[in-house]
């Protein structure tokens, strides 16, 4: 029987997360023992380091696993803090590190810090979806700016003053980015946080998967402002989803107003999840992660020319992450149909365009290369003999 609870508004204008759908229906194809590649989902395949787990087992031993304080524990935060000194040559104070239930509770204690009923949010259209909705639970309303290959889909400076007014709290930036894997470069990062500071607004930036950048080195919002709300997870490159554990760094005097809703939302972070991520900035452990960006690297170089002769036009290489933000519209009309016939003809999962945004979605689908080397061939293999007998989407 169906409740007759009244739901509130913000429900019904919170969308399907579509992907979902798509692994519900590889998880269902893989239970009735079918081959299934799971291209859909953002998670790497591989699974915690080691020492991260060899951590994690000795705090179970001999320590009391109770409440932290709600910031974190202080020995990870000044970790934190030294990584982005060694790494990045950022002087960061621990004072300003906040460690989080993952990184989308860094993103609702920064929307509920800064936002009111009404208040407008800047993001580029594609983007990751969640992050439209944290905004909307807040009941702010997130503004897609329509973003392509000539911006190599990201927002800019000039975009950004094109789309302010007078609602416009903040500008949402993701480098790289999901679904597209583009990067930020910091000469149009530094461009940005004058633009947004010049109309006294707030600059977030989503760094999750800052770890994996492949040509060049990898950079930091920190290293051209001290204004921005900084986001970073232990989910992609550390390997850590399932921990739930993230962090940012927040200007200097939002401590107080963080700490106060984190205390009242979430009590602390996972203690377990805090002790097993101090092993993540051991020598050995970065060594691991290193090897495995490597993969990923090597999995971006196979797919990207073995899509293109496909059919897929992907114009911008992406330079992290592990996603391909692919036009699929010389093949199908439709990515949303596209993806589930390719899914029940060759049980290769991935994602429709419609997840991420309006501007061109149905037009797009978005590859994971979350999986081996050897089953990314197989489903180009796989796709390329179903291309040849496809009924247009």
């Amino acid at each position: 029987m169906a409740t007759a609870h009244k739901r509130a508004g913000r429900v019904s204008d919170i969308a399907d997360f579509h992907v979902l759908q798509i692994s519900n229906a590889a998880r269902a194809l893989a239970q009735q023992g079918h081959d299934v590649i799971r291209m859909e989902i953002g998670e790497p395949d591989f699974s915690t380091p080691k020492p991260v787990i060899a951590a994690a087992e000795a705090a179970l031993r001999d320590t009391p696993l109770g409440y932290t304080c709600a910031l974190g524990i202080p020995e990870l935060r000044e970790a934190i803090s030294r990584f982005y000194a060694t790494r990045f040559g950022v002087d960061v104070p621990a004072s300003r590190v906040v460690v989080t239930s993952g990184s989308s509770a860094a993103l609702l204690l920064v929307c509920a810090m800064l936002f009111c009923r009404d208040d407008e949010v800047l993001v580029s259209d594609p983007s990751y979806p969640c992050n439209r909705q944290f905004i909307r639970t807040m009941e702010a309303r997130a503004v897609g700016v329509p973003v392509g290959p000539e911006s190599h889909y990201q927002l800019t400076a000039e975009l950004i003053e094109q789309h302010w007014n007078e609602r416009t709290r903040a500008a949402l930036l993701t480098t790289p980015s999901n679904p597209t894997g583009a990067l930020i470069p910091q000469d149009a990062l530094e461009r940005m946080a004058a633009v947004v500071r010049a109309r006294k607004g707030a600059l977030i930036v989503d760094e999750i998967y800052q770890g994996l950048v492949y040509d060049g080195a990898a950079s930091t919002a920190l290293s051209v402002t001290d204004d921005a709300f900084v986001i970073n997870s232990f989910s992609k490159y550390f390997n850590m989803t399932g921990w739930r554990l993230g962090w940012m760094v927040v200007p200097d005097g939002a401590q107080k107003d963080i700490e106060k809703l984190a205390q009242n939302l979430f009590i602390c972070p996972p203690t377990l999840a805090q002790k097993a991520a101090l092993a993540c900035f051991e020598t050995e452990t970065l060594e691991i992660l290193e090897y495995r960006k490597s993969q990923f690297r090597a999995r971006r170089d196979l797919l990207v020319p073995a899509l293109r002769e496909l059919g897929f036009r992907i114009p911008v290489v992406p330079g992290g992450g592990f996603y391909i933000y692919a036009d699929s519209s010389e093949l199908a009309t439709d990515s949303q149909a596209f993806c589930a016939d390719m899914l029940a003809r060759t049980h290769v999962a991935f994602t429709p365009g419609i997840d991420f945004g309006t501007y061109r979605a149905r037009e797009h689908v978005r590859f994971a290369y979350a999986a081996p080397f050897h089953k990314l061939e197989e489903a180009v293999e796989r796709i390329e003999l179903a291309l040849r007998t496809a009924v247009p989407c």
